[in-house]
């Protein structure tokens, strides 16, 4: 039994509006999860002394778990009464809540799906900007909503390898961070470097240990801030 397994499981609920008619564009989805996931870590409420602080500590102390459920519609609007946060990006719009233990979650958040995140791209995204970008693994076939997820842990994995300068610029530039999948010859080299690599629990759709996303940015190369202890850890969502 790891280290995780003996705290109380907590989890982030993210939630992504899908609607029929407009469903967002896979990356778009996948960015903005990233990004929320920054926004609440990044958030006052979150900090010591604030609202959602205790719960965002235990939840850490965990397997720091996602998980993206789907809302659309009169789902969506109950979504918005409850606390935490919107991240609105490209087409997509992601609700990020405070960390709730595993088996209490609120009953609005309960009751939406898991399933039906078969989002696609309508076109390839083009080349990253500046800021940090997570690389896919190209050898994994996930679904959007488990994409999402994993693209949260690796987010958190730059936040957690940034000094508070480097949190405060990145906070200044609007989180800028992309999402793309790598290149299968790159991957190796990507995935086996000194970069934060996200290795998946295995709970749904890969087998446990997988590689998923490598968090890439200036800050986490050689010879800029990493933060003390290994971020080659365990995720899971």
């Amino acid at each position: 039994m790891s280290e995780h397994d003996t705290v109380e499981q907590w989890v982030l609920p993210l939630v992504v509006r899908i609607e029929r008619s407009a469903p967002p564009e896979r990356t778009d989805a996948l960015e903005a999860a990233a990004l929320a996931v920054l926004a609440l870590l990044g958030d006052a409420r979150a900090a010591q002394g604030g609202e959602w602080a205790e719960a965002v500590r235990s939840w850490e102390r965990g397997r720091i778990r996602k998980v993206v459920r789907r809302a659309r519609g009169a789902e969506w609007r109950r979504v918005l009464d409850l606390p935490g946060l919107t991240v609105a990006h490209g087409t997509a719009e992601v609700r990020v809540h405070p960390p709730v233990p595993l088996d209490a979650w609120p009953r609005e958040l309960a009751r939406l799906q898991v399933s039906g995140t078969e989002l696609a791209d309508s076109a390839e995204p083009g080349p990253p900007g500046e800021g940090a970008v997570l690389w896919i693994n190209p050898r994994l076939a996930m679904s959007a909503g488990k994409a999402m997820a994993q693209a949260g842990h690796a987010a958190q994995f730059a936040w957690w390898g940034a000094g508070e300068e480097v949190r405060r610029e990145w906070r200044e530039r609007g989180f800028a961070i992309a999402v793309r999948t790598a290149d299968p010859a790159d991957w190796a080299a990507l995935s086996g470097g000194d970069l934060p690599v996200v290795r998946d629990a295995g709970f749904t759709e890969i087998e446990p240990g997988s590689c998923t996303v490598v968090a890439d940015a200036p800050w986490l190369r050689p010879g800029g801030f990493r933060a003390g202890g290994s971020l080659r850890g365990a995720a899971s969502g």
